[in-house]
């Protein structure tokens, strides 16, 4: 595929600015070996938790691979080559180990460079299936293939000889039986790809009228023309089959269609399908698109029941909880034989129109002859269904406006009864976050309500939210008396995450979590629930770092911000920084969270004890370069009442920046004159902020960034006012619209095949033009293939050198200090 932009960096310079080709440079040895350090495996644990998968982890892709042939279409990216995702993280090999004391014993019969991704493990907990992927070689056409893995033998084998059609993901599923499959595959026989149109035969049209609203937030990759149709119908369509575990055996089911999901029912006689169908849009990804549901019999293919065709969600409310109208969220009800439930509004989808009920909850069990039952009608937006058993259920809802949620239990037995509630309060309260509900598989491969006390208890993994910093639990609730018994907790010097209950059905489970600590690396501990124990360690990851010391020394710093709300930050600082050593050069990286409670806004994430693993996307590299680090610096946005959090964006921006710096400051550790500040996606949009509107920094990095909200007029991150309902905001939450303030020297950088919704790399390339037009110093630099998260190794490696040579420029040896930044 050709790039948008041919060369890799734009450089500026300070009397000319031009473009020119630059070779790829590689970052100090410290930060580049720390990137290339190995990443942690990953695992699958079965529904039973008596096995894990564990699995390796694909290494950063290279250009070459990155720069494959990509089709963006309806909101998807794909490979043409494969027909499959384009942008996929793979695990490159698999191990099983019996829990708990289990030797790790290595999958057998994988290719050599295995590409293995949507590992899924059958209802009986025998077999894991996956997807594995044969990139073309040599020109050759390359595809997906359907595997499955034996955990019995330790081997694994190709199930199905039809290639895989994995362009919407998870393109297969277990039947509740555990020896069949439905996978969706490349329809045979379907010929070439459509070529696009060497001479259009007339232009792209799009008409609305009539009044109709039909606004949408900014999305990208969508068609644009019948010509992207035809390649969407083409690489989407697939033949629905059924597969026999045992002999790779398949039966067609249907017609070639584009399946957007297959889900059988928990009896193995039902198969619920989405089907997608023109008339597509132009405007809105294929989440959107007119859809069928159909429920098809499982042995003939045959249709048992046409639930509904929905039409183009085209005129769906911008605000956050909007819905369709009509019926939604169709799924199987986890706990019974083969029950549908959906959800439907009853305020046309529109939660700014008042009413008693926003949403009502149906049931329409098997054989789908009669009218659906109600079974709840809810004074929020529906969030979500819990099954347990017949008399056990529970319902979440939800309301953007005040971040209100509701999670109400319910007895299915009993349509249209009074809910009673279970939980209520902000979703931004985390100190006072009961927890989520805690769920097993049971034996169709279904999650339900795990439960205690003869079936009376339910349990709860929470994240344990406190002023200390998290501290994740497991609770046990008494549904009848409602009395919260706790029967975990972690403790100090550790932080340790619950992650799954096993035999919780016998009364005295055991405890799997994931234990880590400044120094040691995430591990898999078991640990006795009935009696204080020891836990016993089931994985030992080798700590990375262990020849750049182990770990980094990190410090949560707790200070206020001039208008009383409560922040914190990590610092970290070089590893034999002394005191003595006196304030160093600071690059400091946050992300700004909009809230509706000032006291929400000022409670503590995170927590002290956990090992940092450095992300491509982090600052930390930088204490090796002799900075000191203030990562995640909280930059709560804060609106109480009817006042919204971007009413006074700039000024708690600024606010919030300088409360981290004068922190610093005090403590003696950061140089309030050599202060650079740096973020990503809506970083990025702060950091230009912060240059246009302060005078804190010596340097900005901004990666990836959306500058102008005239782009975005339908809303954006936590955003839900239009532009024409919010000029003064947007237009005063725009850098560009103050391009002529900044007098900071700003480092842009961009991915060229930005996918996330309102950061085209437009943003940055006009933001460029402005700031160069204004005479600030800036230099652009574009990523060839990356998307919104970087991906590939010499990109990385390209882009950690940029920061660090701006930073070191401007920041640690500022030249013409006059010249180059604003005095404090």
């Amino acid at each position: 595929m050709k790039h948008l932009i041919p060369a890799l960096a734009l450089l500026v310079a300070p009397a000319l600015a031009m473009a020119q080709d630059t070779q790829y440079q590689q970052p100090p040895a410290a930060i580049r070996d720390l990137l290339l350090a190995p990443p942690t495996p990953r695992i699958s644990l079965s529904g039973d938790g008596r096995t894990m998968a564990i699995m390796a982890v694909q290494d950063f892709p290279t250009i070459a691979e990155l720069s494959q042939p990509e089709l963006r279409l309806a909101g998807l990216r794909l490979n043409p080559r494969t027909n499959g995702p384009s942008r996929v993280s793979y695990a490159v090999g698999m191990q099983f180990k019996q829990l708990p004391g289990g030797a790790e014993k290595p999958v057998q019969g994988l290719p050599a460079q295995a590409r293995i991704s949507s590992p899924s493990w059958s209802p009986d907990n025998q077999h894991v299936a996956f997807a594995l992927t044969v990139p073309a070689a040599d020109g050759s056409t390359g595809h997906v293939e359907l595997w499955v893995a034996d955990v019995a033998t330790n081997s694994a084998r190709r199930l199905l000889a039809t290639p895989l059609n994995d362009v919407f993901g998870s393109s297969f599923e277990w039947v509740s039986d555990s020896q069949t499959l439905l996978a969706r595959t490349v329809p045979a026989g379907r010929g070439a790809a459509p070529a696009a149109d060497a001479t259009p035969t007339g232009p792209a049209v799009q008409e609305t009228g009539g009044g109709k609203k039909s606004g949408a937030r900014t999305y990208q990759d969508l068609l644009r023309n019948p010509a992207d149709e035809r390649l969407f119908e083409y690489y989407a369509t697939s033949q629905l089959v059924k597969v026999k575990l045992a002999d790779g055996s398949a039966q067609p089911l249907g017609q070639p269609s584009v399946l957007r999901s297959v889900s059988p029912s928990p009896d193995g006689r039902y198969v619920l399908v989405r089907t997608v169908h023109r008339p597509f849009s132009y405007t809105l990804p294929v989440s959107s698109f007119p859809q069928r549901i159909d429920v098809l019999d499982l042995g003939s293919g045959a249709v048992a029941k046409a639930v509904v065709d929905l039409p183009l969600a085209d005129n769906v409310p911008t605000n956050f909880d909007a819905v369709p109208t009509g019926p939604r969220a169709h799924d199987w009800r986890t706990d019974a034989p083969a029950t549908l439930y959906y959800a439907e509004a009853q305020d046309g989808g529109d939660p700014k129109v008042k009413a008693t009920v926003r949403d009502k909850v149906y049931l329409l069990p098997a054989p789908f002859d009669g009218p659906a039952q109600e079974l709840a009608a809810l004074p929020l937006r529906y969030a979500g269904m819990t099954w347990g058993t017949d008399h056990l259920a529970l319902v979440d809802g939800y309301r953007w406006a005040d971040r209100h949620e509701t999670t109400w239990q319910l007895d299915p037995a009993a349509p249209g009864q009074t809910l009673k509630v279970l939980f209520d309060g902000s979703s931004q309260d985390t100190y006072h976050n009961p927890g989520a509900p805690y769920t097993r598989r049971n034996a169709q491969g279904r999650q339900v309500l795990a439960l205690g006390q003869g079936g009376q208890a339910i349990y709860l993994f929470g994240q344990g939210a406190s002023p200390e910093g998290d501290r994740p639990f497991v609770n046990e609730l008494n549904l009848k008396t409602e009395k919260i018994t706790e029967l975990w907790r972690s403790e100090a010097p550790y932080y340790e995450v619950p992650v799954a209950l096993l035999d919780a059905k016998k009364g005295t489970p055991e405890l799997l979590t994931r234990r880590e600590a400044i120094d040691q690396v995430p591990n898999y501990y078991l640990e006795p629930l009935a009696k204080k124990g020891k836990p016993l360690a089931l994985t030992h990851f080798a700590n990375p770092y262990a020849a750049f010391g182990g770990s980094f020394r990190k410090q949560v710093l707790h200070y206020k911000r001039a208008d009383g709300v409560d922040l914190t930050a990590n610092l970290y600082l070089p590893p034999n920084y002394k005191k003595s050593d006196g304030p160093l050069p600071t690059l400091m990286e946050a992300y700004p969270r909009e809230f509706k409670d000032q006291a929400n806004a000022g409670q503590v994430s995170g927590s002290p004890y956990t090992f940092t693993r450095l992300s491509w996307a982090t600052p930390v590299y930088w204490v090796t370069q002799g900075y000191a680090v203030l990562q995640g610096a909280t930059v709560p946005i804060v609106g109480e009442g009817t006042a919204e959090p971007n009413d006074t964006y700039t000024e708690q921006l600024v606010a919030s920046a300088k409360a981290a710096i004068d922190e610093g400051k005090r403590l003696g550790v950061v140089d309030p004159n050599r202060v650079a500040v740096m973020g990503h996606s809506y970083g990025a949009f702060m950091t230009a902020n912060l240059l246009a509107h302060s005078n804190l920094f010596k340097a900005g990095i901004a990666r990836s960034g959306a500058y102008n909200r005239t782009l975005t007029p339908y809303g954006f991150q936590g955003e839900e006012r239009t532009y024409w309902q919010a000029k003064n905001v947007y237009d005063a939450m725009s850098p560009f619209n103050f391009a002529d303030k900044v007098k900071t020297p700003i480092l842009l950088i961009h991915g060229e095949a930005d996918n996330n919704s309102g950061t085209f790399p437009i943003q940055s390339e006009r933001f460029y033009a402005a700031l160069k037009g204004q005479g600030a110093t800036v230099r652009y630099v574009v990523l060839p293939a990356e998307s919104h998260s970087y991906a590939a190794r010499e990109n990385l490696l390209h882009m950690l050198w940029e920061m660090n040579t701006w930073l070191d420029k401007y920041v640690k040896n500022p030249v013409a200090p006059g010249l180059t930044g604003r005095a404090n």
